[in-house]
């Protein structure tokens, strides 16, 4: 019997409203069709081997993109959605190479619709730059995707638990051990970086919610 094809993301229809929009405004008048590279984006971000990188996730991410730009002078919001919506677009739990090949993917798919040269550059950096969350000083448009893709981190106590056990579910097929140690080594780094969150919103916000609940995670996994 045929495989049935997953259901659709309640969400499907406003997103790819959204990335029509965004594309198009990002680009030139006269270039190819908006939808299917959405369309295409979509189902990378719904692949059956995510948990926590889904579209929940992507949709969380733009959401805290436009709750941050408001309050920031960032030199180019257009590169910064464009890294939202590009920067897991590959995703495979056992790799290490899911950024850089999600920003080859946004080199290659931007530049083919139309997007200038220099905003792929840009969205391109942009993704690349989720590997370490390390944003330079003067980096704004990195600090607001940063800080958009770590406010997951200050989530309720419950919101906070759901992202943990789905992180956990991603690597399941890492034996208990490892995973306690491994994880308890990014909660460390974490931890000890003096900020979290680099745009002055985003640390008043989320910074002191994000510590709590990075040091209960630690203070379980080490009981």
């Amino acid at each position: 019997m045929p495989v049935p094809a997953p259901a659709r993301h309640p969400a499907h229809d406003a997103l790819l409203t959204r990335w029509t929009d965004l594309l198009t405004s990002a680009r030139a008048a006269t270039a190819p069709c908006p939808v299917p590279y959405g369309e295409d984006l979509l189902a990378r971000w719904a692949e059956p081997q995510r948990r926590y990188h889904t579209t929940d996730h992507l949709l969380a991410v733009l959401d805290r993109v436009d709750e941050l730009l408001p309050h920031v002078q960032a030199p180019d919001p257009a590169a910064i959605r464009l890294a939202a919506w590009f920067h897991d677009a590959v995703y495979l739990p056992d790799r290490s190479t899911n950024e850089e090949r999600s920003a080859r993917l946004a080199e290659r798919a931007l530049t083919e619709a139309a997007v200038p040269a220099r905003r792929v550059t840009e969205t391109a950096r942009l993704v690349r730059l989720t590997t370490d969350h390390d944003p330079a000083e003067g980096d704004t448009n990195g600090k607001v995707l940063c800080d958009a893709d770590l406010a997951v981190l200050a989530g309720s106590p419950e919101d906070y638990g759901a992202y943990a056990a789905a992180v956990r579910e991603e690597y399941g097929f890492v034996p208990d051990d490892a995973f306690r140690e491994g994880r308890a080594t990014v909660l460390r780094q974490l931890l000890g970086l003096s900020r979290l969150f680099r745009t002055p919103i985003g640390h008043d916000r989320w910074e002191a919610a994000a510590r709590h609940n990075l040091a209960t995670e630690l203070e379980l996994l080490s009981a």
